[in-house]
C-alpha cells in the first residue's frame, strides 16, 4: 500500500469510528414502543448496525499464477443495516431490514464500472446497492403450541433457526459475500414434543434479486454483476426441505433431514435435480463433546446435445469432530480434533457420472475464509461459475484450540491440512499439477474482543502453503482482516 492510500484508509476509518462510536457505545435508550389495540398489544421496535472491515488478500485467488486479472486486494467493506419489527400480541410479528455494503478499494485491484456511453476503470468506490435483505411475517405457538411458521425473505442464522451448524443450509446469497445471507422461503415447524420437532421448508432463490427492488443499483463490468444487479448465485435455485430435530436430555441430539434441490443450468450446464439425505448428531458430557454429520446425494442433470440421456450425479460428504472444554483451567481452554470429507470426481471413471459433492446452500466461509476464493479457478467452469465457496473434492484434517484471555477477549487458532478426495484432470497446468492430492497447509488465527454490549471487534489471519496438488509456480497466500461492529 502506498503512503497516499494508507493515509486515506486511516482517515476513512477515523471518520467512521468517531461519528459512530458515541451512538453505539453509550447506554442505549429503549427503541421500542407498545400500544394497545382492543385487548391486543402491538409492540414496535427499530435498530441498526454498522460493520467496518478491512481485508488484505495476497495471492489468494490464483495463488500468484494470474496477477494480471486476479489481482491482490486491499479494501474496506462498510455494511450498514436498519431494521424494524412489529409484534402483534405474543404470536405474530412482522420484520423488515434494509442493507448496503459499499467498498473502498486501495489496490492493486480496482473495480471497472461500465455504464451508458462511459467506461471508468480503476475506480476506488463500489457504491453497491441498498437492498431489502429481510422481510417476513411469522407466527409462533399456534394451534395449541403445535405450529410455528415464517413466510418471506429470512435468514437461517439465529440459534432457533439454524440447521445443524450450516453444513448444507446457511447462505442463500453466496454471490454477495457476507452482505446478506437470506433465503426467499416459506417455513413451517411442527412441535411434536418439547424435544422433538420437524421443519418443512420451501426455498426459491434467483441468480439476481428479481422479487424486490434495490436502490441505486451498481453498474459494473465485473463478473459478479448481471444486468446492473449483484449476482447472488449462478442460477435460479429451488429446494424442498424436511429437517427433524431430536434432543435426548442434555447430552445428545440427532437431526435427520432430506433436501431436494434444483439448479437451473449455467454456462452450458443443464439443469440439475439433486436429492440429499443425511443426519447430524452431537454428544456432550462432563466437558467432552463430539459432533458428526454425513449426507449422501443422488440425482441427475437434464439431457442436452452432448449428453442425450442426461448425466448422473452422486456425492458423499461429512465431518467428525471431538474435543473438550476445561472450565476449571485458566482461560477455559478448549480444543477439537476432526476431519472433513467431501467427494470429488474420479478422473479414471470411464462413465459420465459426476461424483463431486454439492454444497447446496453452504457456499460460505465454513471451514476457513481464505480457501473459498482459491476454489474459484478449480470449480467455476464445471460446477459453480465465478462465485466462491463451492466446497467439493476436499479432505481436511483439523486441530482447533480456543482460550479466553479475559472475560471479553478470546483467541481461536486452527491448523488445517488439506487434501483432495480425488486427483484432478484438465485444470490449468500453470496452477494445478493434476496428479497429486496434497492441497497444502493452512494455519489460521482469530482474536475477538467485546468492547461493550453493542460493540465488538476482531483480527483474523490465515496463511496457505500450497502442496503438490498445485504446481511449483504457485505462491503462499495470505488473508488478513480486522473488523469493528456496532449494534443498537
Amino acid at each position: 500500500m502506498t503512503g497516499k492510500y494508507f493515509l486515506r484508509a486511516i482517515l476513512l476509518t477515523l471518520i467512521i469510528v468517531i461519528f459512530a462510536w458515541p451512538a453505539f457505545a453509550a447506554d442505549q435508550p429503549d427503541l421500542s414502543q407498545t400500544v394497545k389495540v382492543g385487548s391486543t398489544d402491538l409492540k414496535f421496535s427499530v435498530g441498526a448496525s454498522l460493520r467496518l472491515r478491512q481485508e488484505i488478500w495476497t495471492n489468494v485467488v490464483s495463488l500468484g499464477t494470474n496477477n494480471s486479472t486476479q489481482k491482490d486486494r486491499d479494501f474496506f467493506r462498510i455494511r450498514a443495516s436498519v431494521w424494524g419489527k412489529a409484534e402483534v400480541g405474543s404470536n405474530f410479528d412482522f420484520y423488515v431490514r434494509g442493507t448496503t455494503e459499499p467498498k473502498y478499494y486501495m489496490g492493486p485491484y480496482h473495480p471497472v464500472f461500465d455504464g451508458p456511453n462511459r467506461i471508468k476503470r480503476n475506480q476506488t468506490w463500489d457504491q453497491d446497492e441498498v437492498v431489502i435483505d429481510n422481510v417476513y411475517i411469522s407466527g409462533k405457538k399456534l394451534i395449541d403450541g403445535l405450529v410455528d411458521f415464517r413466510i418471506g425473505r429470512q435468514d437461517f442464522l439465529a440459534p432457533e433457526d439454524i440447521y445443524g451448524e450450516g453444513f448444507l443450509l446457511m447462505d442463500g446469497t453466496p454471490g454477495d459475500g457476507s452482505r446478506t445471507f437470506y433465503f426467499n422461503a416459506a417455513k413451517a415447524r411442527l412441535n411434536i414434543t418439547k424435544d422433538n420437532s420437524i421443519d418443512f421448508v420451501y426455498i426459491t432463490d434467483a441468480s439476481v434479486d428479481s422479487l424486490l427492488p434495490s436502490a441505486h443499483p451498481a453498474i459494473t463490468g465485473n463478473a459478479l454483476y448481471y444486468d446492473n444487479e449483484k449476482l447472488l448465485s449462478t442460477s435460479h435455485e429451488q429446494a424442498y426441505v424436511a429437517y427433524m430435530r431430536n434432543r435426548f436430555g442434555k447430552i445428545a441430539t440427532f437431526d435427520p433431514y432430506y433436501i431436494y434441490k434444483t439448479e437451473d443450468g449455467f454456462s452450458g450446464n443443464p439443469r440439475l435435480n439433486l436429492h440429499t439425505a443425511g443426519a447430524r448428531a452431537t454428544f456432550s458430557s462432563d466437558g467432552w463433546r463430539a459432533k458428526a454429520e454425513f449426507a449422501y446425494q443422488f440425482g441427475k442433470y437434464d439431457h442436452n446435445s452432448t449428453y442425450p440421456h442426461g448425466i448422473d450425479r452422486t456425492g458423499m460428504g461429512g465431518y467428525f469432530f471431538a474435543g473438550r472444554k476445561f472450565d476449571e483451567l485458566p482461560g477455559k481452554v478448549e480444543f477439537d480434533l476432526g476431519a472433513v470429507y467431501l467427494s470429488g470426481d474420479n478422473p479414471n471413471d470411464p462413465s459420465s457420472k459426476r461424483k463431486a459433492w454439492d454444497p447446496l446452500f453452504s457456499r460460505n466461509p465454513y471451514w476457513n475464509e481464505l480457501y473459498i476464493y482459491s476454489l474459484i479457478n478449480e470449480t467455476a467452469g464445471k460446477y459453480s461459475g465465478p462465485i466462491p465457496g463451492y466446497w467439493t473434492n476436499l479432505v481436511i484434517y483439523m486441530i482447533k484450540g480456543k482460550a479466553n484471555i479475559t472475560d471479553t477477549t478470546a483467541i481461536t487458532m486452527t491448523y488445517q491440512y488439506l487434501r483432495s478426495a480425488e486427483t484432478t484432470t484438465g485444470l490449468s497446468s500453470t496452477e494445478y499439477s493434476n496428479r497429486s492430492r496434497d492441497r497444502g497447509h493452512l494455519p489460521t488465527a482469530m482474536l475477538s474482543h467485546q468492547f461493550t454490549k453493542n460493540i465488538d471487534g476482531m483480527l483474523q489471519f490465515e496463511y496457505f502453503i500450497p502442496g503438490k496438488f498445485y504446481t511449483p509456480n504457485t505462491k503462499d497466500a495470505l488473508f488478513f482482516r480486522w473488523q469493528l461492529q456496532f449494534k443498537i
